[in-house]
């Protein structure tokens, strides 16, 4: 796990280096470009997917990086360190790539629909491969936001021929006159990735959800925390409710 890490270490900076060290040819008075990059790279003392580590409890490294046009469409991927499951199915690296729109449909309304595609390269064994399409819809209501949104992946061999839905709600507040933003999340999984069916505690769907807190520090450099809980069976660094700290850097 320590090479993968490395190796998504010096990957995600090297590309974030290239950007940042990109000069600037263009004049002020130059309109803006219709494409601009972003991305960021994180480090996270748990990396948990709707409630679950997939990361054995312990550090991951993440990054990810994305290219915007002005009509709403976008394109990127973000990659993650994983723990070694003893399979090797998935290996001991994430990376998802992706593509969508989104834009506002009314005032204070924006959609946001594509198409997510998680690979594990590393892994030798069986295809752990997952299509997952999605849509999702934020209001803006003052200093707060509020998002609903829907991911479902149809039967696939790499869902043992099941398929899986996943519905959420994410409400965020950013703290007037400070750099804190605060957020709830709570997410209902229904289908091959129920967190009752990973843990073993039925065949039922499942919910999540999280309470966090983020602050920007400086610039891009921001710090969050995050107190976690899932159904189903309490397995230590699976499923096990806990808090999960984040240090982040975006450009």
């Amino acid at each position: 796990m320590l090479t993968s890490v490395r190796s998504l270490v010096a990957a995600t900076l090297i590309a974030g280096s290239a950007l940042a060290a990109t000069p600037a040819f263009a004049e002020e008075t130059d309109p803006p470009s219709d494409i601009t990059v972003t991305g960021n790279v994180a480090l996270v003392t748990d990396y948990r997917f709707r409630g679950l580590s997939l990361s054995g409890g312990d550090f991951a490294v993440q990054g990810s990086i994305q290219v915007n046009h002005s009509s709403g469409l976008y394109a990127g991927t973000w990659a993650s360190s994983l723990e070694q499951d003893p399979l090797d199915i998935y290996g001991s690296t994430e990376v998802d790539i992706y593509a969508g729109w989104t834009g506002k449909i009314s005032s204070g309304l924006t959609a946001d629909v594509g198409l997510l595609y998680y690979v594990y390269p590393a892994g030798s064994f069986g295809d752990g491969n997952v299509f997952e399409p999605y849509a999702s819809l934020t209001a803006a209501i003052g200093p707060a936001s509020a998002k609903f949104g829907i991911n479902y992946a149809w039967k696939q061999d790499s869902l043992g021929g099941d398929d899986n839905v996943y519905l959420y709600t994410d409400w965020s507040l950013a703290i007037p006159d400070t750099p804190v933003t605060v957020t709830a999340h709570a997410g209902y999984t229904d289908g091959a990735l129920s967190p009752k069916l990973l843990t073993l505690a039925g065949t039922g769907g499942g919910w999540d959800y999280s309470l966090s807190a983020s602050a920007t520090l400086y610039k891009g450099l921001s710090i969050g925390v995050s107190y976690i809980g899932v159904d189903g069976r309490s397995i230590d660094g699976f499923s096990n409710d806990t808090v999960v700290g984040t240090l982040k850097y975006s450009f």
